[in-house]
């Protein structure tokens, strides 16, 4: 079995069995079907990814999970003739034709529709019939049809192809008023004139133009036409009044981030040896005031010691130099001074620094509370390291790079712009330059242990980020899954060592994305095989963790647009219809706790647990691309412990020079 064969055969398990496609005939066609055939070379390594990718013309090839969908909507038996509704690639017509006996498939591209008639001819697929033309006319020639699919949404089903069904038969086809609101919609042909109809998951595809589709001269006024793209949701049930009225009751609310009463929280946190606080995003002033707030109370009234951050571990290491007032040489650089700037280096992040180096100051050494980094091997300036080198020796495997780093977090990504990162094919020969610049400037990290008092922890930590150099940057470029379940284990691993060093009654406080730190299992990263520190704290902790996560409905972020792109205050779209967000929202709550592990109404769980879209922007926010690029699938209730929500945010404000001058020497932030 070649590479791409045992890559098919895993998307078959994970990405379509493993989220419920049942239909041993459609799982068979698609087990069958290569699709690396039908992409660009330049493309093949993204061939088995759960995404969509860009084919020319503006056109998509489909996220496979959702042509087997579409295909399992289809009901087919084998045998039937179908009409396949926008060839694009021509994969899916590729798949239908391993379960019917014939596909007749219509794209309104020339070049993409002969691209396709010859493309079949040399894979020997003979079933299929290629026109140019019109798709949603559909091909009345061939009617009637056994099932038709459109890969292309209308703002209604159009008539002409319903009219080519056979009775018995289902037509499945993306509608909705803009292309940012399709929903997938099954209609079952049953007699002369009357047809079942049934909405399932929330889409997005390139626009159905034609006489019973969309004006081509209308459009650029369809909200969200640039990104050629598909994002699938979970159906589920619209959000009543009772739904909300229940979080209503049970949401408690936040006055003032600085005077809101958690002693009930505190309470419920317990014995817990990690409390992990989250964030949906990278660059909001809420967010890092509440955890901050929610960390001083667990420092005073129970007792943690540590504080972890997803942070790079020797700019952490000022930090916690300056916080604990420690007396050897601090670290020379000056505290998070690279590229995302703006998530550590800003007023509330400060403030806290200030709190906390005032609460050590009348303690003894011992009993001080530390601040640590947790991320892999100081990653943020490493890659400004890989960068720097690849600008000088290879500047367009730069290019490539930088939209690689701008998908460390699993949902941040257009498919469009992902699907364009291949490698270039000059970069494996200077893939040995690069990783030897990584591990030069990761030994050198070692050089502040040996003058460091806690010369083990550091000389441990130090020594596991360069073990981990050149196995991380080779499954950064090579894996997606493999280096997101590096990154968390590696976070984990060093939150590990680090409770195991301040001893067994030791207790942190982790300060994460809602990514890294919500239960992986509850969202559709566990589908993909991807697990995180919340899940990794679950599976070790078990009850002794207690898992916070954040939302907001819209406001201001900051955030870039592209790797290593200047910090921009964007304003946050409001929430999706079909996610948790909305649900928030919809019932008023301007800023609360909602306690989900053991609910004073039970019923909160299980009305929560239906699967809903939940946001996430990291230190990239596409507002252009928002459900392509920062919506996933999760239930909140398994995903959390305790929900903090705030209807409308902030975005931080940054450090700059007069903020901090005239501060001590060690100061972390410098000027």
């Amino acid at each position: 079995m070649t590479s791409l064969e045992a890559r098919r055969t895993r998307m078959v398990e994970r990405d379509l069995r493993g989220r419920g496609i049942r239909d041993t005939r459609v799982l068979e066609a698609m087990s069958r079907v290569p699709r690396e055939a039908f992409i660009a070379p330049e493309l093949r390594e993204f061939a088995y990814e759960d995404a969509p990718l860009p084919i020319g013309e503006g056109q998509t090839i489909s996220q496979p999970y959702i042509v087997a969908r579409m295909l399992e909507a289809m009901g087919l038996e084998g045998g039937e003739s179908v009409l396949d509704v926008g060839t694009g690639s021509g994969y899916a017509a590729a798949v239908l034709s391993r379960i019917a006996s014939r596909v007749y498939t219509i794209e309104r591209h020339e070049a993409l529709a002969d691209a396709a008639r010859e493309l079949f001819a040399r894979l020997g697929y003979d079933n299929i019939e290629v026109r140019h033309g019109d798709g949603s006319l559909g091909w009345p020639e061939h009617a009637p049809y056994g099932g038709i699919a459109v890969a292309a949404g209308g703002p209604e089903i159009p008539r002409p192809l319903l009219e080519q069904l056979a009775d018995g038969a289902a037509l499945v086809v993306p509608v909705g008023e803009t292309l940012r609101s399709q929903r997938l919609v099954r209609v079952v042909r049953r007699g002369e004139d009357r047809f079942e109809t049934g909405t399932m998951e929330s889409v997005r595809f390139v626009p159905l133009v034609g006489q019973a589709g969309w004006a081509e001269g209308g459009l650029e006024e369809l909200e969200g036409t640039a990104p050629a793209s598909v994002v699938a949701a979970p159906a589920h049930p619209g959000a009543g009044e009772p739904v909300l009225r229940l979080l209503r009751e049970t949401t408690v609310p936040i006055e003032e981030i600085s005077e809101v009463e958690l002693g009930s929280l505190v309470e419920r946190v317990g014995d817990a040896r990690v409390v992990l606080l989250g964030e949906a995003t990278h660059g909001t002033s809420e967010f890092y005031r509440m955890r901050a707030r929610i960390t001083r109370e667990l420092v005073e009234r129970k007792g943690f010691r540590l504080v972890a951050v997803e942070a790079d571990w020797p700019d952490a290491a000022k930090i916690d130099h300056y916080a604990r007032l420690r007396e050897t040489p601090p670290p020379e650089w000056t505290a998070f001074s690279r590229f995302p700037t703006w998530m550590w280096r800003n007023h509330d992040v400060r403030d806290f620094v200030e709190w906390l180096r005032g609460w050590n100051e009348s303690r003894n050494a011992e009993d001080r509370v530390s601040f640590h980094g947790l991320d892999l091997y100081s990653l943020f300036r490493s890659i400004e390291a890989v960068l720097e080198y690849l600008d000088r020796v290879d500047p367009d495997s730069a290019r490539v790079a930088r939209i690689r780093y701008g998908c460390l977090t699993p949902w941040e990504r257009d498919p469009a712009v992902y699907g364009r990162a291949a490698l270039t094919g000059s970069y494996r020969t200077c893939e040995s330059e690069v990783v030897e610049i990584l591990r030069e400037l990761l030994e050198r990290r070692i050089d502040y242990a040996r003058r460091d008092g806690e010369l083990f922890l550091d000389a441990v930590q130090n020594a596991r980020l360069v073990a981990n150099a050149e196995r991380y940057y080779r499954v950064m470029y090579y894996g997606s899954v493999e280096s997101w379940n590096l990154r968390d284990r590696h976070m984990f691993d060093t939150l590990s060592t680090l409770l195991a060093f301040r001893g067994a009654e030791s207790k942190a406080v982790v300060w994460e994305h809602n990514s890294h730190i919500g239960d992986a299992s509850a969202t559709e990263m566990g589908v993909r095989g991807e697990f995180n520190v919340g899940q990794l704290c679950r599976e070790r902790f078990g009850d002794q963790a207690y898992l916070v996560g954040f939302g907001t409905d819209s406001g201001t972020v900051a955030a870039a647009s592209e790797w290593d792109g200047p910090m921009e205050v964007k304003d946050v779209r409001p929430a999706h219809p079909e996610s948790y967000e909305r649900l928030f929202h919809d019932a008023c709550i301007e800023a609360g706790l909602l306690h989900l592990r053991e609910p004073v109404r039970p019923e909160v769980r299980s009305e929560l647990a239906v699967p809903r879209l939940e946001r996430a922007i990291g230190v990239l926010y596409r507002p252009e691309t928002e459900v392509a690029s920062h919506y996933f699938q999760a239930v909140l209730p398994r995903q959390f412990d305790e929900y903090v929500w705030f209807d409308r945010t902030s975005a931080v404000r940054p450090l700059s020079g007069p903020d901090i001058r005239g501060m001590p020497e060690t100061y972390p932030f410098g000027v």
